[in-house]
């Protein structure tokens, strides 16, 4: 049986939070988890779903070093930073 330990909770990014808020949103935490007994890692991104008045999945990748674009729109496929996601948002006036 596979078991997980969760090592590391992010909370939702307050900024992004302060830009959605006019909006009917939900978020979920992101998380670390480890397989125990292994050094396996699954990185859970925090996600913002908002639903009214437009769809957009947003998720926050806070372990990506290499990048400076820790952010993903599934609707879009595509990567952005927080300057990027707040003019995206902004076009969506409520």
């Amino acid at each position: 049986m596979l078991e997980f330990k969760v090592i590391e909770e992010f909370k939702p990014n307050p900024k992004i939070i302060e830009l959605i808020k006019n909006y009917t949103f939900k978020t979920k935490k992101g998380k670390i988890k480890v397989f125990l007994h292994t050094n396996l890692q699954i990185i859970e991104p925090t996600e913002y779903l908002i639903i009214h008045p437009i769809t957009l999945t947003i998720l926050e990748y806070k372990v990506n070093e290499i990048s400076n674009k820790p952010f993903y729109i599934k609707e879009h496929k595509a990567k952005y930073n927080l300057k990027e996601i707040e003019n995206i948002i902004k076009k969506y006036k409520y």
